[in-house]
């Protein structure tokens, strides 16, 4: 089971429509007709059956104007420099045509989405969204020349394959929200530490009485139901023993206000939506995927509002928040009546929960990891002064494949005196999220019938298949991606014998 692709996103240009005719015709200018290798047309991938959940979605994005880095001297023509291929092309971050010049920190590139550059000499790095990346439609042969770098910021349970060892490394140059990754989106959430240190949107005060006038200490509010964390089992298990308004369509208990139905509100951050929520003491900050380092929205909202979050999605939360008491993992609890027990403590003592408020005093933010990394990192979320990711990986390729390739021409120019590039390659660290486990309770104990216990689990071994059947194809330089399933089916007939 695979999910399907991302809607496409618009970026705009405030260019004039004469500049913009006359850059497309330079950009295409770049390009000999005589290197033009003709491929089959691709079908259309189905873009309609998932949206996933992601922050470009509510990123502001624009085609900057060229910006030549401090280190940058690279004084070479459109036809002499390399090309970097989007292979997604709905995520392409300029002006939706096919081509344009990037200037980054030390070298300069030409970017483009027309895949007909597939086979050019001059294309050495192919650029895939991992949402929309499918192993039966992987570009073959693989060829030598090139590099494939991975964006891939959202859910892990889009696509599993690149949870795999064989899924990943494919590819070169990797942009996650692992910390591992080459080019780290860990904190693409969080806008900055002024979005943290905002004032508690609801008093302590207010929010006692608006207990006593019968609102739940805890909020949920989902409706994505059925996802790999199971997040749902653990909260109507949690229901049994703490007081839970749950809103949207996964346990729901209680009706949004009329003037909040509109579902597209709730996603965002609308003021009014933004102080409904803000009234509850605890939000349920459940990822729909565990993985090391997958922080959403769920997360930095609460924080930002000035309520508390009890979380389960990155193990290692903690790493990134803001003191050693700001959050509630519930993984910290040996049960969900454990955690219930705790949360009705807070509630009864406010000199208790106040302390988990706290960071939003400037002196209070301890945690120099997080302050650091935000401090120091190049892109920033709806920050025009800065670039956004999509642009800062691409300069990293940018900046990356000139290194390579002025290493591989120094190398053949001197080869006893200069030592040719070491191979860049991809590991599970740089994306690999666990089996999908039950939210509550041990796998052996489900029912064979049961809804999660049949989709999820199967999902990560099946791309485990895939995976591997990708990895196969490449090794023996295969042409046609639509062999995949028979490779599969290979690799599972000599597993069966005990020889894979």
């Amino acid at each position: 089971m695979m999910m399907a692709g991302r809607s496409r996103l618009l970026p705009f240009a405030c260019l004039g429509f004469f500049g913009v005719l006359c850059w497309v015709w330079v950009s295409f200018a770049s390009f000999p007709d005589d290197q033009v290798l003709p491929l089959e047309a691709l079908d259309a991938l189905d873009r309609g059956a998932f949206q996933p959940q992601s922050a470009l979605s509510e990123m502001e994005f624009a085609s900057v104007v060229s910006y030549r880095g401090p280190g940058n001297r690279d004084r070479r023509s459109n036809k002499e420099l390399p090309i970097l291929l989007w292979w997604s092309g709905g995520l392409f971050p300029h002006f939706p045509g096919d081509t344009e010049r990037i200037d980054c920190a030390t070298s300069s590139c030409l970017v483009t989405s027309n895949r007909k550059v597939q086979l050019y000499k001059r294309t050495t790095s192919i650029i895939f969204y991992g949402t929309d990346f499918r192993a039966y439609e992987a570009p073959l042969p693989r060829l030598h020349h090139q590099t494939w770098a991975l964006f891939h910021e959202e859910s892990p349970m889009n696509n599993y394959v690149l949870s795999h060892g064989p899924g990943i490394r494919p590819f070169n140059y990797t942009a996650t929200f692992r910390r591992e990754s080459d080019y780290p989106l860990t904190l693409q959430w969080l806008p900055s530490l002024e979005y943290l240190l905002e004032p508690v949107a609801v008093s302590l005060e207010e929010k006692n009485l608006l207990r006593r006038e019968g609102l739940a200490p805890v909020l949920y509010m989902q409706s994505h139901c059925d996802v790999p964390s199971d997040r749902d089992r653990y909260v109507k298990e949690l229901m049994k023993y703490i007081k839970i308004d749950s809103y949207g369509k996964c346990l729901n208990n209680k009706p949004l206000p009329e003037y909040l139905e509109d579902t597209a509100t709730a996603t965002g951050e609308e003021p009014k939506f933004m102080n409904f929520v803000a009234r509850y003491k605890f939000h349920l900050a459940l990822e729909n995927g565990l993985c090391p380092d997958y922080m959403t929205e769920k997360l930095w909202r609460p924080l930002h509002q000035g309520c508390v979050p009890i979380y389960r999605g990155a193990s290692a939360v903690a790493d990134w928040m803001p003191n050693d008491r700001s959050v509630i993992i519930i993984d910290d609890f040996t049960s969900p009546q454990a955690l219930a027990d705790f949360l009705i403590h807070l509630d009864e003592n406010d000199d208790e929960y106040a302390k988990y408020l706290k960071f939003k005093n400037p002196s209070r933010i301890t945690n120099t990891r997080l302050l650091e990394s935000l401090k120091t990192r190049e892109w920033g979320v709806n920050d025009m002064s800065k670039p956004n990711y999509l642009n800062g990986f691409e300069c990293y390729v940018c900046d990356q494949e000139n290194a390579r390739l002025a290493a591989e021409h120094a190398h053949k120019k001197a080869p006893k005196t200069n030592q040719p590039p070491r191979p860049k390659m991809a590991n599970n660290s740089h994306m690999g999220c666990p089996l999908p486990s039950p939210g509550y309770g041990d796998v052996k104990d489900l029912p064979s019938d049961d809804g999660w216990l049949q989709i999820w689990p199967q999902d990560y071994w099946q791309s485990l298949d895939q995976a591997e059947g990708l990895e196969s194809l490449i090794r023996h330089n295969e042409s046609d991606p639509s062999l995949l399933w028979k490779h599969i089916q290979s690799i599972a007939v000599s597993r069966a014998k005990g020889k894979h």
